[in-house]
């Protein structure tokens, strides 16, 4: 199925039940203006509730689904703007019915807002729900802690109970039977994706796994060699998983599970994961146990096609070179000839993480080129440069991976090189 048909479909299925409901409405329900309001408030309410609960059908992570909107990180776009959207709709729904009783009275408008009733009451305990739980998804208050923010988020599930009740007690713009199918349907969606994310992925979608090594490729980066215990994961170069360790004497993220990019080939028989410090989990698991146990769910994303005979340029920034190095390591193994140039940017020689490795790829794989970028000495990333070093840019697959504004900049230079949009792809690995 093509992305755009999955994406569509996806909106679809948010939006029916209030495509359904502007249906429903009888001739003459737009000749006044209360009567418009009325029908907007009503409409803005069903598709506000449509869009959440569809919102939290996608939030379950089962894998392999994630590829056929373009990845999780491109999912998780998806899942924050419906999520968005849902919450200007249940915002403005009440203040449209009140501006439509307006017309009749102010008192009339007053009693539409004030939660006189229990119905009513679900409502706006549903909204101030939203206020609490989406405040930190959207940075309203700086960035936020991982952990907290996952625990607020399962009010999302509290939420979207009270909406329904309220809904259930209120509906009468679509006809029955068809409102209680709809939202029956659509509930109960949500509610198995949601028994999926807690119950069964927790016990049938895990791999275990050992530790076996923490090798230190830099001050601030550890990569952990993970030996399978049972069923090892199968994968595919570029992609990322869930890992939780279980070392009890960690100093943070004991049993917490945080996204991590695989660094090993695909052909390998275990894993290995390159891991930046970049939080009090992320810095405690370089002192993660020989032999403790750690449990991976996965693999999600799809930052690499399956099948690719283009010529590809890598553009890397910082940690940025992990799905890089592993489908590197997976081209060494294979030996057959590619055309691939990379362009790694980081800020000096210190800092190139595997540096070595990676100019021994240029001797093993045919065809593979590394270029490195160093902004003490080359300046920001510019057209020039790599143009300079890879002339035919704009006839390639341009790959990005790191920091978001690095990934903005390359995105700039691909285009304005040439390079068609739908040949520009980026991994900007930002989960929350």
């Amino acid at each position: 199925m093509y992305r755009w048909m999955s994406h569509a479909l996806l909106w679809l299925l948010g939006v029916l039940p209030a495509l359904i409901a502007l249906g429903s409405l009888p001739a003459g329900t737009f000749d006044t203006a209360g009567g418009v309001l009325n029908a907007l408030g009503r409409l803005t309410g069903i598709g506000g509730l449509g869009l959440l609960l569809v919102t939290a059908i996608v939030s379950f992570r089962i894998p392999g689904f994630d590829r056929l909107f373009g990845g999780l990180t491109t999912l998780w776009h998806i899942h924050h703007l419906m999520g968005a959207i849902s919450f200007l709709l249940l915002l403005a729904h009440p203040l449209l019915l009140a501006l439509a009783a307006s017309q009749v009275s102010l008192a009339t408008a007053v009693a539409v807002l004030y939660p006189s009733g229990v119905a009513v009451g679900l409502g706006w305990g549903a909204l101030l729900l939203m206020m609490v739980f989406l405040a930190p998804s959207f940075s309203f208050f700086g960035a936020p802690h991982y952990q907290r923010w996952k625990s607020l988020h399962k009010l999302s599930g509290v939420a979207a109970l009270l909406a329904l009740a309220h809904t259930f007690m209120l509906a009468r713009t679509t006809a029955e039977p068809w409102s209680t199918l709809i939202w029956l349907v659509l509930a109960g969606a949500a509610i198995a994706a949601l028994s999926y994310g807690l119950v069964f992925a927790r016990r049938a979608a895990q791999h275990r796994y050992t530790v076996t090594g923490v090798a230190r490729p830099a001050n601030n980066v550890v990569e952990l060699s993970l030996e399978p215990v049972g069923k090892a994961l199968r994968y595919q170069a570029g992609q990322f998983v869930y890992l939780t360790p279980y070392d009890s004497k960690l100093q943070a993220g004991y049993r917490e599970e945080h996204p991590y990019t695989l660094s090993s080939a695909p052909g390998e028989s275990g894993l290995r994961i390159a891991i930046k410090d970049l939080g009090d989990a992320s810095r405690a698991i370089g002192a993660i146990a020989h032999g403790s146990e750690v449990r991976i769910m996965g693999p999600y994303g799809a930052f690499f096609p399956v099948h690719n005979r283009d010529s590809e340029l890598w553009v890397a920034g910082g940690i940025g070179i992990t799905p890089f190095l592993g489908r590197a390591r997976e081209l060494a193994v294979r030996g057959e000839a590619v055309d691939m140039h990379l362009i790694y940017c980081v800020q000096d020689e210190a800092r190139a993480l595997f540096g070595d490795e990676l100019r021994r790829f240029s001797s093993r794989i045919p065809g593979f080129s590394l270029t490195m970028h160093y902004f003490y000495k080359h300046g920001p990333l510019a057209g020039d440069f790599v143009r300079d070093h890879c002339s035919d840019c704009a006839q390639r697959q341009v790959y990005a991976c790191g920091p978001g504004p690095l990934n903005g900049l390359v995105r700039q230079i691909a285009l304005a090189a040439g390079v068609p949009r739908h040949h520009f792809h980026s991994e900007e690995f930002d989960l929350l």
